[in-house]
């Protein structure tokens, strides 16, 4: 045994040089992702490449090897590979929340969850990504919208001093037309940090937080109010599919490498 010691140490001081890696852990997608441990994934496209091409979620690495991120992949709508970073459908979440929790992300991706604007930011650096946002009302009625071209603040020194500033174009209608272009070039602003046109905090009175402009036609975080509504663009709408007054059933947010 002693002949092989000198054949053991280079890889043993090799296994504690190596960064940490968490494999793909019980319960998510994936069972024990070993791949992920040499190549880890960026975003659902890449672990789609890897082989794992069911619904449900995984680990992925937009700040590094050392830092995983729980994130819900739709590895089955329009040939898949979707990271879904925005997602709701029972309001068993609260979305009315400050400026640290959308820069950090909030829920679980196994339920409603939001995966963090600094997340977002880093994958939209390092890849050309696509939008495709779903919608889904309590009739059961469902559509989309999707644009070709998504990043957040792609040329900032610094993307939170940036807003975290929304870039979107190439609109394509799946039936819920186009909400969303009306917010591109905008700062995402939150109840505490204020970065809209309006005169008035557009996140506390449409009781949400988004790239606002003065104020809104997208309110994809404002409140779960379960349909229609009395009170005025504080619900999750998308204006353009059901206006002001509905608060939609289910949204997903959701980006893959154009």
């Amino acid at each position: 045994m002693k002949a092989f010691l000198p054949l053991a140490l280079p890889l043993l001081l090799l296994l504690f040089w190596m960064p940490p890696c968490i494999p793909q852990a019980t319960g998510i997608r994936g069972d024990a992702l070993e791949k992920s441990c040499l190549q880890q994934p960026l975003d659902c496209d890449d672990i789609y490449t890897l082989g794992y091409q069911m619904d449900g979620v995984y680990l992925i690495y937009p700040s590094g090897p050392s830092v995983p991120v729980p994130v819900f992949c739709d590895m089955t709508t329009e040939g898949g590979k979707w990271t879904v970073f925005q997602k709701r459908f029972n309001g068993s979440v609260s979305f009315f929340r400050g400026w640290n929790d959308y820069k950090l992300g909030f829920g679980r991706a196994d339920g409603e969850y939001w995966l963090g604007l600094q997340n977002l930011h880093l994958l939209t650096l390092k890849q050309k990504y696509e939008l495709r946002v779903d919608l889904e009302d309590f009739e059961n009625n469902t559509a989309y919208a999707k644009y070709i071209d998504f990043s957040i603040s792609p040329n900032a020194v610094s993307a939170e001093e940036d807003g975290y500033t929304l870039y979107v174009a190439g609109f394509e209608d799946g039936g819920a037309g186009d909400s969303l272009s009306y917010h591109s070039g905008q700062k995402f602003s939150t109840f505490d940090r204020d970065q809209d046109l309006f005169v008035q905090n557009c996140a506390a009175l449409s009781s949400g937080a988004f790239w606002f402009r003065s104020c809104h036609f997208a309110n994809l975080n404002g409140f779960y109010l379960g349909g229609s509504h009395l009170s005025y663009a504080n619900g999750i709408n998308w204006a353009q599919w059901k206006g002001f007054y509905y608060s939609l059933k289910r949204t997903e947010m959701k980006i893959r490498r154009a």
